[in-house]
């Protein structure tokens, strides 16, 4: 096998420069203090954004897309550009690489061979879900992007409507919502190379989730003349069928594919292909997912425990933000941008089921006493301070973000968190996680997920 490494692909620049100086690329990484993001704080420099973009880089030369043989997400293109967003300083930067690099994993030398067959269309698939074939993916699409366009590339990949774009497409939701998270930093940062990284980490994901979106897509038409349920409605639905609840067990490897997928997969199809977006609902309706996904995710906490977020569903909540940039994408067509928030939609709801269907209880989420009371901005900053992989700070700004858009939508029945919630559900995710380990509950609607003795004291 010719293998060749990423320095004989991407070569050195031969003399140094400034990132302000440099445009992004699918093969450079450049942030610019003048870029607005979705939620960001005021006073970005660009001294933070030279920073940024100098440690992008490093991580999108030298490191694989899982940190391991078992499948977990290299989270360093999460933590960095939430954390400057949000007005990390270059230390903080620092700080957040600094404690989340020395255990990723050296990307594997590119296999050229399989590159150069990758562009046969048939060919393809039979490197499709193989994670040694992470780097040789990412060229793939870099070498795709420099052809014609990001854009392009994405329309082609995942939106073409044919097999191939199906199930890449299928794959972009696997992991927990790993890619299109990883798809959305690099659209919402305007960062080719880490829509690279993000179209690369969808094609080494598994398959497994078409299994459920094809079939409730099709279910969805079939039904096309009923009314549409909002999500609340099918949280309560959800959370009262039997069979859902029973179809995960405790036991499962992945509670998501094994439990709802594997064995309840008719009946989750038959109960989410109830909710369908038509194209003059989607600002409206990625409210409502935004505000469903917060509800059932701060809601799942139990009396006389201490809060903590269900580390599954928090990944919902933290995917939500970057729905409001896929609306912003004039070259991503109506038709699409309702596609993925349906698939989005569909996806929160069987991950809520798989959790055993918490019980969602706002109450406790409202009567919480904040450590230290304050606003955003507080709490902010002590989240860029904990050393984490992201996951905090990205729960504390999406949640921020879903304050914002769900503003014009609180009178509505179905928007059940309203908008002092959003700021208590802020400090209850800072709290959770500076009070210690286990930083996060697993699977929250299940008993043994709570039966630990650091859990059983309130907050």
């Amino acid at each position: 096998m010719q293998i060749i490494h990423i320095a004989q692909i991407v070569k050195p620049l031969r003399t140094p420069l400034s990132h302000r100086r440099t445009m992004a690329t699918a093969r450079r990484v450049s942030l610019q203090s003048t870029l607005q993001p979705e939620y960001y704080r005021s006073g970005i420099t660009q001294d933070s954004s030279d920073k940024i973009s100098s440690l992008l880089q490093k991580n999108h030369e030298a490191h694989h897309i899982f940190f391991n043989r078992d499948g977990f997400h290299n989270h360093i293109a999460h933590h960095l550009p939430t954390i400057w967003a949000l007005r990390a300083g270059p230390s903080d930067l620092q700080r957040g690489y600094d404690i989340n690099q020395g255990y990723q994993r050296p990307l594997e030398p590119l296999d050229k061979p399989a590159l150069t067959n990758m562009h046969d269309t048939g060919k393809f698939a039979s490197y499709v879900g193989d994670e040694r074939h992470y780097h040789d993916f990412l060229v793939f699409f870099q070498e795709e992007m420099e052809k014609t366009s990001m854009p392009e590339v994405i329309n082609k990949y995942l939106f073409a409507g044919d097999e191939r774009a199906d199930d890449l497409l299928s794959r972009l939701f696997a992991g927990f919502l790993h890619p299109i998270i990883h798809l959305g930093f690099g659209l919402e940062f305007q960062q080719p190379a880490i829509v690279a990284e993000g179209l690369a980490q969808a094609a080494v994901h598994g398959p497994y989730m078409s299994k459920f979106f094809l079939p409730a897509e099709k279910a969805a038409k079939d039904r096309a003349s009923e009314p549409s349920k909002t999500i609340v409605e099918l949280l309560d639905e959800i959370h009262a069928d039997q069979e859902l609840r029973e179809a995960p067990r405790w036991s499962d490897g992945n509670k998501l594919r094994d439990g709802i997928i594997g064995r309840a997969a008719d009946r989750m199809v038959a109960v989410a292909s109830q909710f369908r977006v038509k194209p003059d609902e989607l600002e409206q309706r990625t409210a409502e997912m935004t505000n469903a996904a917060a509800y059932y995710t701060a809601g799942a906490q139990r009396e006389g425990h201490q809060r903590k977020y269900d580390f599954y569903c928090m990944h919902c909540v933290n995917c939500s933000i970057f729905f409001s940039t896929f609306l912003k994408q004039d070259w991503l067509s109506e038709a699409n941008k309702v596609r993925l928030l349906n698939w989005k939609v569909w996806n929160d709801l069987a991950m809520y089921a798989s959790r055993k269907s918490p019980d969602i209880r706002l109450d406790l989420v409202r009567s919480y006493k904040p450590k230290k009371p304050s606003g955003w901005d507080e709490i902010q900053d002590r989240v860029i301070a904990f050393e984490d992989d992201g996951h905090a700070s990205k729960l504390v700004r999406a949640m921020a973000h879903g304050q914002q858009i769900c503003k014009p939508y609180e009178d509505r029945d179905e928007f059940r968190v309203k908008h002092d919630d959003w700021l208590q559900m802020g400090h209850m995710a800072i709290d959770s996680v500076e009070a210690g380990e286990p930083h996060w509950v697993r699977s929250a609607g299940f008993d043994e997920a709570w039966d630990k003795p650091e859990l059983r004291a309130q907050l």
